[in-house]
């Protein structure tokens, strides 16, 4: 049961990161036997925004795409399914084309990208794979005609390039990745949703109230985070709420006496939260600049 949170978590978090890029269509279905592609990308043809911010996973995304995450090893049938389904979505792909009268040498047919978080030497050399020179390790390319690659997450170097892949993994290369994750400022792309999505899964995770050891550890590897981000949340609140009264009090003395000075507005915004309190109530006994000029020597704390 616990796997379907997995992939649900894996499809969410790429179409979060994939979005400002493209277009993402998540669960897309294809003919034949109705075999739903986990993720189906497309870049916007005139890219502005710098997807180099995804490391390797943006590279990945440079062209139209097919990704495919398993949670656990993909086995030897679900590579050949994955390559089904890609070569269904060439076939409709094709025949859209005919009907449009496009050139079929203009369709971009997108390539596959099977992301598993191991895999043995076995599964790899049954698929004829092949390693690039400029390629990182990890990565191994099959047939050139089938536009098709396995990406080891497990076997990618722990570096910021790879960063947004290892999140994908298990065991301990997820856990070093939100380590890493973790050590990033906020404000950096892809921080705060992408914490925002590890804390659902979380939450999914101990209402399903997985037995697993790796599901527990990961449970209890993201508390302490999620604690964390709830008190900081906190803190901005109590922050914006502070901002909100100074702008008030400063509106109040404007209209109470007459419009204040930069360098008094800057000695309201350094009050404490106890002396803007009181200002609040002094003011009301204001009747020139000179009374609040009065006041701030007193209470300033400066």
């Amino acid at each position: 049961m616990t796997r379907f949170i997995h992939d649900q978590f894996a499809k969410d978090y790429l179409e979060e990161l994939l979005k400002p890029f493209g277009e993402v269509q998540a669960a897309s279905q294809v003919a034949g036997e109705i075999r739903e592609i986990d993720v189906l990308f497309t870049p916007f043809p005139n890219q502005t925004t710098n997807v180099e911010l995804l490391g390797l996973l943006g590279k990945l995304a440079t062209t139209p795409a097919i990704f495919e995450p398993f949670r656990n090893p993909a086995s030897t049938e679900e590579i050949c399914d994955c390559l089904l389904k890609s070569l269904e979505v060439r076939g409709a792909l094709r025949r859209a084309a005919k009907r449009e009268q496009t050139n079929k040498t203009k369709i971009e047919i997108p390539k596959l990208w099977i992301l598993t978080p191991t895999a043995s030497r076995n599964i790899i050399s049954g698929f004829s794979e092949t390693t690039k020179p400029d390629s990182l390790p990890g990565i191994y390319y099959l047939a050139k005609s089938l536009q098709a690659a396995i990406v080891v997450i497990h076997q990618l170097p722990q570096t910021q390039e790879t960063l947004w892949l290892r999140l994908l993994g298990r065991g301990t290369v997820q856990k070093r990745a939100i380590d890493e994750l973790a050590a990033l400022p906020l404000n950096q792309p892809y921080v705060k949703i992408t914490l925002e999505l590890l804390y659902n899964l979380q939450k999914n995770l101990k209402i399903n109230q997985s037995s697993q050891t790796e599901d527990q550890e990961l449970i209890m590897r993201l508390a302490p985070l999620y604690q964390q981000d709830r008190e900081l949340a906190k803190q901005e609140g109590l922050q914006e709420g502070l901002q909100k009264e100074k702008r008030l009090i400063i509106r109040q003395l404007n209209r109470r006496i007459e419009e204040i000075d930069s360098l008094l507005i800057q000695k309201v915004q350094e009050l404490t939260v106890e002396k803007l309190e009181e200002l609040g109530e002094a003011l009301l006994d204001f009747t020139s600049v000179t009374d609040l000029e009065t006041w701030l020597q007193h209470n300033s704390i400066n």
